[in-house]
């Protein structure tokens, strides 16, 4: 078994130190690497082989794995802490292909909280928005709830809407150094496609896809049109576009915070939940709560 921990520091604390004693005990030949992020994120990485077979392996070291992941949840619950551990029958592939989510993850918005606050009705619709991240409400249903609530939006105001919002911290840095490394991004976003088609020019990446918005005299009708992006529908796109690129899903890394991303996480090779609602951080393969965009890249 291939093994890769990259730990994301900004505690100030020395916890390297205790973990590099799991790897003693480990007796596993470790390659360690250290880096820095922005100045205020100092950044780990270890690679290490295992026996695939747990009694090659003997219980000691099998121990020492299980014992090293405890550690590490505990010292991210009690410090700004996060890291990343894999583990992989073949050596840890390279990432060539990055999906991300839109709302709360590349920017620091929800858009059809911001339409409905423009019309008087945004609590309303935040409700229904925090509900159906959190897993609570079928995704389809409350989308297509909100969206009936915005029947009557003068779209002339889309623009000055998408003028107001911000980038998440570390987006730009991120898609960047994604770009430089020839890696295919596209944004797989249950939000709307101005907004996402936009952002996705914006930040160099190579395709979106989203929800688009039926107008009729320049009012939005509370209806769209096509296939609305769902968490399946984000699982079946993220799918064409690997097999598109004729790549293995150890290949793939998708990144989101909402319930509705969580079969696309589940799926990708590398699934990473970005400051994640609850119920994502508990079932999500990875997460990062602590640190912006931009760390991810210590993981292609």
């Amino acid at each position: 078994m291939f093994h890769r921990l990259t730990l994301f520091d900004k505690s100030n604390e020395p916890n390297e130190a205790a973990i590099h004693k799991v790897f003693q005990a480990l007796q596993a030949q470790v390659d360690h690497h250290q880096y820095s992020s922005n100045g205020n994120c100092v950044v780990h990485q270890w690679q290490w082989k295992t026996s695939a077979d747990p009694e090659a392996m003997g219980n000691n070291a099998s121990e020492c794995v299980l014992g090293l992941e405890a550690m590490l949840k505990k010292l991210s619950k009690q410090q700004n802490l996060d890291y990343v551990l894999q583990s992989s029958e073949q050596p840890i592939q390279k990432i060539k292909l990055a999906v991300f989510d839109m709302d709360s993850t590349l920017i620091q918005a929800e858009v059809m909280d911001e339409l409905a606050y423009v019309m008087g009705i945004g609590p309303q619709v935040a409700l229904i928005t925090a509900k159906s991240m959190a897993g609570e409400l079928d995704f389809e249903q409350s989308f297509r709830q909100r969206l009936a609530l915005l029947s009557g939006f003068d779209t002339a105001q889309l623009s000055g809407i998408n003028d107001t919002i911000e980038l998440m911290p570390g987006a730009e840095k991120l898609m960047k150094g994604l770009q430089e490394q020839g890696i295919y991004c596209a944004i797989l976003s249950g939000g709307f496609s101005y907004f996402a088609d936009d952002l996705a020019g914006r930040l160099g990446m190579q395709g979106a896809f989203s929800n688009p918005l039926e107008e009729v005299n320049g009012k939005l009708t509370g209806q769209m049109t096509g296939t609305i992006v769902d968490a399946a529908r984000k699982v079946e796109l993220m799918e064409q576009l690997r097999k598109a690129l004729g790549l293995s899903l150890n290949q793939c890394l998708a990144v989101g915070d909402g319930a509705n991303d969580l079969p696309m996480l589940n799926k990708a090779g590398l699934g990473v939940a970005f400051h994640g609602k609850p119920l994502v951080r508990q079932q999500a393969p990875h997460q990062i709560n602590n640190c912006d965009l931009d760390v991810l890249l210590h993981l292609v």
